[in-house]
C-alpha cells in the first residue's frame, strides 16, 4: 500500500509559476514510477508528467513541454512538478499517482495508488 499527499497547489496569475509536492509512503519509494494528472471541470483526467523510479526517464504531455518540470527526491520520498508560464487552460485538480513498478506510463490505469488531489488556478 501506498499513501500519497499533495501540497503546492494555489491560485497564480498567467505567466506564474507554482511547484506541486507529493510525498508517498508505505513502499520503496525508488522502485515506483510516479506521475502527474489533472482533472478540469467537466473533463475527463489527463496526464500531465511521469518520471520512473530512478528518476532517469521522465515524460510530458505536449500540453506542457517545456513548461513543467517533474523531478523526484528518493531520499524524501517526494516527487515534484514544477510550474512555469502557467496558462488559464492549466487550472484543474492535480492528482499525484504511484505504480508498483519502476516503469512509467502515459495511462492512468497503470497507476495503482492516487492522492487527493490538489487545486490550482490560474487567473488572466
Amino acid at each position: 500500500q501506498v499513501q500519497l499527499v499533495e501540497s503546492g497547489g494555489g491560485l497564480v496569475q498567467a505567466g506564474g509559476s507554482l511547484r506541486l509536492s507529493c510525498a508517498a509512503s508505505g513502499r520503496t519509494f525508488s522502485s515506483i514510477a510516479m506521475g502527474w494528472f489533472r482533472q478540469a471541470p467537466g473533463k475527463e483526467r489527463d496526464f500531465v508528467a511521469a518520471i520512473s523510479g530512478s528518476g532517469g526517464r521522465t515524460a510530458y504531455a505536449d500540453s506542457v513541454k517545456g513548461r513543467f518540470t517533474i523531478s523526484r527526491d528518493n531520499a524524501r520520498n517526494t516527487v515534484y512538478l514544477q510550474m512555469s508560464s502557467l496558462k488559464p487552460e492549466d487550472t484543474a485538480v492535480y492528482y499525484c499517482a504511484a505504480r508498483k513498478i519502476w516503469a512509467l506510463s502515459y495511462n492512468a490505469d497503470d497507476y495503482n495508488y492516487w492522492g487527493q488531489g490538489t487545486q490550482v488556478t490560474v487567473s488572466s
